[in-house]
């Protein structure tokens, strides 16, 4: 095989193809006629391998040239594994023990060979199934605090960061997606949107009719596609995340550019709240969950809480960029001068996280790329009344995120919400 010519990875030619790698063979053993691989990529766009040897086992990650969902009708380029390898090496750094070790990286043919997750399972799937895991708050609060403030102008050297953002800024096509799915095509007919029809028909038509919510989109866009604050993972939801009671790890940061502080936490914290309304369909009984649920909005204000507090932290202790340098505060005795441009920074980042989880929790229902957590909900009599309320927390949410000042306010809002009986 032409190693410089793409050639898509199958349960056949992976042993072939990779028994010859010297990480792999050392972490899974040199016996590939022993391997036992098993083809588990559930996502939208790759393949995914669990490799199995006599010493142990590996994940291979294959970027498709189109997206998986769709088919080759949406080409896609493999560039993407490029900018997933790069955005977890800088993630290992900013955020120690927080995403999977890399082993092997082969760009010609879009292959990721990385540590194997085990017992770990996708955290949606722990939340839908009524697990309560009670580190994800915090683990997930310090992984976007210290990811996003270390990679940003509040701490990398001007020239390592500019550097950076030309690199990432490559990852047009990623971006694109994103663009298009999660800011603009909900809010119109837009030919891969999909939704809960027809039980869902007349609330998508109020949207979509909604000028106030489609000024907050493209605004929200706006700040997306201009504001390249910090490298964002670029698709955090509880999908690309990988618990265990004890422990929490991030993967898949194929989306990876620089964009706004509040982006990866907005998209976050929408997926615990989506997870809320969903509890609904999931439970064996009317109030059977009523813990988890509570789990769920709890775990948000860990979440934000840990990040706030964590951000303060390395804003004192590691604000060595180019942003509110020392010099002009804590070098002329006048701390408070810092803390009161932190307290303008968190105010920021909070209100644009709002209106991107708002975002977040439309497109997942109204777009192309839906969520388990709604879509394993068989019955669509009992899905669209979950989706329902999560779609009007998603618009106030966008709407009203100026006005809203607290995580105590969202909660009452969710709670009301959640009694709703729909006519």
């Amino acid at each position: 095989m032409d190693s410089q010519v793409f050639e898509a990875l199958s349960i056949e030619t992976l042993p072939i193809r990779l028994s010859g790698n010297a990480a792999i063979r050392e972490k899974i053993g040199s016996d590939s006629s022993r391997w036992t691989i098993r083809e588990v990529g559930d996502g939208n766009l790759n393949l995914v391998f669990i490799v199995t040897g006599e010493t142990g086992s590996v994940i291979v990650k294959q970027a498709l040239p189109y997206v998986r969902l769709v088919g080759e009708s949406w080409p896609l380029p493999l560039k993407r594994s490029f900018f997933e390898y790069h955005a977890l090496k800088r993630q290992s750094v900013r955020a120690p023990g927080t995403v999977p070790d890399i082993l092997f990286f082969d760009q010609a043919q879009a292959i990721i060979v990385m540590e194997f997750l085990t017992p770990h399972v996708i955290l949606r799937r722990a939340l839908i199934e009524g697990r309560e895991l009670p580190k994800i708050g915090r683990d997930l609060g310090l992984f976007v605090a210290r990811t996003l403030f270390r990679g940003s102008d509040l701490s990398m050297a001007t020239r390592e960061k500019k550097a950076d953002v030309a690199l990432f800024s490559d990852n047009v096509e990623l971006c694109d997606i994103t663009e298009n799915l999660v800011f603009s095509d909900p809010y119109f007919e837009a030919t891969l949107n999909r939704h809960t029809t027809p039980q869902l028909d007349p609330l998508v038509a109020e949207l979509r009719a909604d000028r106030d919510l489609k000024v907050e989109a493209q605004r929200l866009k706006h700040l997306f596609s201009a504001k390249a604050e910090t490298l964002c993972h670029g698709d955090l939801h509880t999908g690309s995340i990988m618990v265990t009671d004890n422990e929490t790890r991030v993967i898949d940061p194929e989306f990876a550019f620089y964009g706004p502080i509040s982006f990866d936490i907005g998209m976050l914290i929408a997926n615990f709240w989506m997870s809320y309304f969903s509890q609904a369909g999931h439970e064996a009984a009317p109030g059977a969950r009523s813990a988890m649920r509570n789990f769920l909005l709890d775990t948000v204000e860990t979440l934000w809480e840990t990040f706030r507090a964590e951000f303060a932290h390395l804003w004192r202790t590691e604000r060595k960029g180019i942003l509110y340098q020392a010099s002009l505060f804590e070098d002329r005795n006048d701390p408070l001068a810092s803390e009161q441009a932190l307290n303008i920074v968190i105010d920021d980042i909070w209100r644009e996280m709002l209106g991107f989880a708002g975002i977040e929790i439309h497109r997942r229902i109204l777009g192309l790329a839906h969520n388990a957590d709604f879509e394993t909900i068989a019955d669509p009599d009992r899905r669209a009344p979950c989706e329902s309320k999560a779609l009007k927390l998603g618009r106030h949410l966008a709407v009203n995120r100026q006005r809203i000042h607290s995580l105590r306010d969202i909660r009452e809002t969710v709670e009301r919400l959640e009694q709703e009986i729909l006519a």
